[in-house]
């Protein structure tokens, strides 16, 4: 699991992402927040059908499907530059996306459970999503020099041949068998318990609103940051190794969470201040001018803000039967990407409204949000 989330996650495109939106593809970038907000709409549309579709016909079986469709929307982004081919491969990419959410995190809690291991479950899942950003980090450096060489096309169309290999390499794996078998239950069944599952739910609620609503603003660093580099005068070839920077920030953090529970007094005064740093650390990017600063200031949001959705993997899944795992995951996915889809075109708006002020705007929120959150330590079970 570990090689196969490396190859899935060896993404070239990241560190010249807005470039190859902007150059290569020439559109705006409010459609550049139309894209997204279409992708995780699509998401949204997609992550109860194939969760239901990884309970059903097992994680493996998704995690072959996500990582080969994947590999088919890197070729249409590439084939042509066009808006709406954009939007093709924005939902072939949504299915793959759809496919490999929840199953991934189900196929590695289960497999723990069936090793009486699931104790461990946060350094796992720390160490899991570590290999996500360590293919972060080696892809966007490369992805700079294949645009460099080759172009902002092929820098796209290339990432389809790490995402061919993790498909073969998903053949490899071994999948536990579920608590509860399956095939007594209908489709709709599958989908509908999982959903009520959630909404009955109260403590899986509370972690939701806190999860969803820091992690979708927080992200908007990642389509803020290129802007902002670049409204610094900062040359283009140093945009990638920003990229992994900000990446290779999060693999610390998310390999020293005990740790830094321990400094910060518990696990939801680190919850709480995590998010309070990230907040006013995106204010500070608003207000600063100077680059090296800058560049500090985005790696701390890196480290407390982008690493927190790991801690959430391993506290929801303390209370989600084995047998539903997959869909009560993507239920809770598919209400972020409804967030995320109202939020993109709004922050493309601010965006070309006044980036300083966005960024500020944003950082307000992220406040507010973690002020709001109800959270208690009681709710926090390793």
């Amino acid at each position: 699991m570990y090689i196969f989330k490396f190859l899935c996650s060896l993404h070239f495109i990241g560190g010249v992402l807005v470039p190859f939106y902007l150059d290569w593809g020439n559109i705006s970038f409010t459609q550049i927040m139309i894209l997204q907000s279409f992708f995780v709409f699509s998401v949204f549309l997609l992550e109860i059908p194939t969760g239901a579709f990884a309970d059903r016909l097992g994680r493996k079986t998704s995690l072959i499907c996500a990582a080969i469709t994947v590999s088919i929307g890197a070729l249409v982004y590439s084939s042509f530059p066009h808006f709406y081919i954009f939007l093709l491969g924005e939902f072939v990419w949504a299915l793959g996306y759809a496919l490999l959410s929840g199953a991934d995190q189900a196929l590695v809690y289960d497999s723990l459970i069936m090793m009486k291991s699931e104790k461990k479950s946060k350094k796992i899942f720390g160490r899991f999503t570590s290999f996500q950003l360590a293919a972060l980090m080696v892809g966007a450096p490369i992805g700079s020099i294949i645009a460099a060489t080759y172009g902002l096309r092929y820098t796209m169309m290339f990432m389809s041949v790490p995402s061919l290999f993790a498909s073969l390499t998903a053949f490899t794996f071994k999948e536990p068998e579920p608590k509860k078998k399956y095939e007594s239950k209908r489709y709709m069944e599958t989908l509908l318990t999982g959903v009520k599952y959630f909404k009955d739910h109260k403590i899986l609620k509370i972690l939701a609103f806190d999860k969803i609503s820091i992690g979708a603003l927080v992200f908007f660093v990642i389509w803020t940051y290129q802007p902002l580099l670049k409204q610094l005068d900062v040359p283009i070839i140093y945009f990638g190794f920003v990229h992994a920077a900000m990446m290779g920030m999060e693999i610390p953090f998310m390999n020293n969470f005990g740790r830094l529970e321990r400094i910060f007094g518990s696990k939801k005064r680190y919850l709480l201040w995590s998010a309070l740093i990230a907040g006013i650390t995106f204010i500070l990017l608003g207000i600063n001018m100077y680059i090296p600063l800058t560049v500090v200031l985005l790696l701390i949001v890196a480290g407390f803000g982008l690493s927190r959705y790991v801690l959430f993997q391993n506290y929801m899944n303390k209370y989600i039967e084995s047998d539903i795992r997959a869909t009560v995951i993507s239920t809770i996915s598919m209400i972020d990407r409804v967030v995320r889809a109202v939020l993109y075109p709004l922050v493309g708006i601010l965006v070309e409204w006044s980036l300083t002020y966005s960024i500020m705007i944003i950082g307000a929120a992220i406040i507010v949000c973690a002020l709001l959150s109800g959270v208690e330590e009681e709710h926090l079970i390793d």
